[in-house]
């Protein structure tokens, strides 16, 4: 495993809350975000990034206030969060420099994309904590990685080059032609030999879907030794992600990155009712995610006790 120098250390402590375990809200999505915000496509097209901004100033101001840390992206939401001062001098920054969406070869694999211009310099100019990048992995089928995994190795190496903490997620997705039953049935696997290949490229800190089972978390954590890692929500209801954490916090996950289990029906175009929502329904489930995670999170020190 590659161990984390200081300076990313220092950046992991700050994404992290008092405990010592990452709860970040996340809100860099923007395709996904337009769809909860709008029904048509033409509405959602002429949602702008300016109103996206807006949208995530609100997360972060009525949410991610009340966590460690909010996952923003680098078009809609910075540098406004930090020039407006709607950032909380406590609350880490990560910035995703990942680009909306990805491509599609011909073969029918998805290639993840990345936001033009934005390295691991940019990243620390616009007042980020760290950086999160995302690819798409099915290491079943390595045709179907090789132009992600140079990405995430080159993204890798820009950010220890900057000394700036990288958080690393990858997605699985289904084939063409493959079956629900079949791809459901392969998600572990899957999930494990994908944080496999992360840890190898160097990965330091880890967010992954829920790999299936206690079990199945309990394996991530086999597999990670010293790199953390923490689940995310992939938008599910959140009852459903509370088992979820739970299962993941039971067997050594650090933490949780969430992003639409919380706030998906909590967002709107108007920003007084978004407001309300944030603050009350919003930030009561991100309450009920923190009682987990103090249930099982044992930082360091209190190890060592």
């Amino acid at each position: 495993m590659t161990a984390m120098t200081t300076a990313e250390r220092r950046g992991y402590h700050q994404i992290c809350g008092a405990d010592g375990a990452m709860m970040v809200i996340a809100c860099d999505q923007r395709g996904g975000m337009r769809t909860l915000l709008a029904t048509t496509p033409e509405e959602q097209a002429a949602i702008s990034n300016e109103t996206l901004g807006d949208t995530k100033a609100d997360i972060t101001r009525y949410l991610a206030a009340h966590a460690g840390c909010v996952l923003v992206d680098p078009m809609c939401a910075v540098p406004k969060l930090v020039d407006g001062n709607i950032l909380p001098r406590d609350t880490a920054l990560l910035i995703g420099i990942d680009a909306s969406g990805w491509d599609t070869s011909p073969e029918g694999y998805r290639i993840s994309k990345m936001v033009e211009g934005v390295t691991a310099r940019r990243v620390r100019e616009l007042g980020g904590t760290g950086g999160k990048i995302m690819v798409y992995l099915r290491m079943d089928t390595p045709a179907a990685n090789v132009k992600n995994l140079e990405t995430l190795k080159d993204s890798i190496e820009d950010f220890a080059r900057e000394d700036l903490l990288l958080v690393v997620e990858f997605l699985t997705y289904k084939l063409e032609g493959e079956s629900a039953e079949d791809y459901a049935a392969k998600i572990p696997m899957l999930i494990k030999t994908g944080s496999q290949a992360c840890l190898d490229l160097g990965a330091k800190v880890l967010k992954i879907p829920y790999p299936g089972s206690e079990e199945a978390c309990a394996e991530i954590t086999r597999i990670s030794g010293d790199v953390p890692w923490a689940v995310l929500s992939a938008g599910v209801d959140h009852e459903t992600f509370l088992g979820q954490v739970e299962a993941a916090m039971k067997n050594g996950a650090s933490g949780v990155i969430a992003g639409r289990s919380l706030w998906k029906d909590c967002i709107s175009l108007d920003r007084e009712l978004s407001k309300k929502q944030l603050s009350t329904t919003a930030v009561s489930r991100l309450r009920d995610i923190q009682a987990i995670i103090s249930r099982y999170y044992r930082n360091e020190t209190s190890k060592a006790a």
